[in-house]
């Protein structure tokens, strides 16, 4: 009778063949990937042979074993990867580890806020669901390494994205972020609570250190992604002539980035809001590009710059931003864009999302956030329905 038997493990594989000998003992030799043990027959008057047997019974289920758990061992490596590289246990990474990996898409609360409203969420779980390769880090200025937040928290949307497996959620902390770059002596020098624009200011300051850094993708908190960006070194027009610093996209080190911080240490002045961000973007690539006004749908470059057209992001201008939380006859297809700026900063108002309202803000929440569009929207409102019936 003759038994097979296939052993493996994560790192090695060998093949071996039991050759009978005149005395029913067995010998191995190696050769190629699986390795095969052979039961050579039993003299007939051998009275060891039974006790063989259920040695040799007992080795085949222990094999046996350990190579179902070396596949499944190997399994569980490729399914808890996505894009080969992102590590299992994300929670005791810190942010340069997943910053150096590379290609990041980064977002910043630079409030002191820990539960991320709605549009944050929104912006955050399409930017991961679009880019589902690349790391999606949320920087928060509320948030301390000593801060108790995890997947149980009471912070709805902050256990909701912390779920999602490429997202991350760090704390903002400046004095790190600014150090060897210009930045790092213009914040050791400001004050804070005299800076009228502080919030906004220092936002800027923050998107430019890392993205010189590190490189990647800076977006706004009220930017939804709806289809990936080709461009690796980019400044998004707002308008003709005119660059947003809403969103961009450098190479780790540029030189348009470091020349961006200098100027903003130069021309600094926290009283104009926009000086430091948009304005600054706006005068530093006018020093390079000859800038003229589109035409069509069809992007600028310079210097190796790709300055996009308004509709990759701004489809909707700034002065018709109350259009998103309106009903269309007709929903635009937003066929020549790649993200959605909302223009939150213009939303004085505090213009929501409501479920069944059928606005554009709600079918876009619907396509490319639809699990903060269920958890914070669907679900929180029917929450509250109920308690007003129960207190009725």
């Amino acid at each position: 009778m003759l038994r097979t038997v296939l052993l493996s493990s994560p790192r090695s594989w060998a093949l071996r063949k039991a050759d009978c000998h005149r005395d029913g003992k067995q010998a191995n030799r190696k050769h190629g990937f699986v390795r095969t043990i052979i039961q050579c027959p039993c003299p007939r008057h051998d009275p060891k042979c039974p006790g063989r047997v259920r040695m040799l019974k007992k080795m085949q289920i222990c094999l046996c074993f350990f190579f179902v758990s070396g596949i499944l061992y190997e399994i569980s490596l490729l399914s808890s990867c996505f894009s080969s590289y992102m590590p299992m246990a994300k929670n005791f990474l810190t942010p340069e580890q997943v910053l150096n990996l590379g290609k990041s898409i980064i977002f910043l609360e630079t409030t002191e806020r820990l539960e991320p409203p709605p549009l944050v969420s929104c912006s955050v779980e399409s930017a991961a669901r679009i880019y589902q390769d690349r790391p999606i880090i949320l920087f928060m200025k509320g948030l301390t390494n000593d801060t108790a937040l995890d997947l149980n928290s009471s912070y709805a949307a902050f256990s909701l994205l912390s779920s999602m497996k490429n997202v991350f959620i760090f704390p903002l902390q400046m004095e790190t972020v600014f150090q060897e770059t210009p930045l790092l002596q213009w914040y050791n020098q400001v004050v804070p609570e005299q800076e009228k624009n502080w919030i906004h200011v220092s936002s800027d300051a923050s998107r430019l250190a890392l993205i010189w850094k590190y490189g990647g993708i800076y977006m706004d908190t009220d930017v939804i992604s709806i289809r990936p960006i080709p461009e690796k070194s980019f400044l998004a027009a707002q308008k003709s002539r005119f660059s947003s610093n809403g969103i961009f996209g450098f190479p780790a080190h540029h030189k348009f980035i470091w020349d961006c911080m200098e100027n903003f240490v130069l021309k600094y002045n926290g009283k104009i809001w926009g000086n430091q961000g948009p304005f600054l973007m706006t005068r530093m690539l006018k020093t390079i590009c000859n800038l003229t006004d589109f035409k069509g749908t069809e992007d600028h470059s310079c210097q190796n710059i790709s300055f996009l057209n308004p509709q990759r992001f701004y489809p909707i201008p700034y002065p018709a931003w109350g259009r998103y939380y309106e009903v269309w006859d007709k929903s635009p297809n937003f066929n020549h864009s790649y993200a959605l700026h909302l223009w939150n900063f213009m939303n004085h108002n505090r213009k929501a999302v409501v479920a069944g309202s059928n606005t554009l803000a709600e079918k876009l929440y619907k396509a490319y956030c639809p699990s903060t569009y269920e958890d914070l929207i669907q679900n929180v409102q029917l929450r509250d329905f109920m308690r007003s019936e129960d207190v009725v």
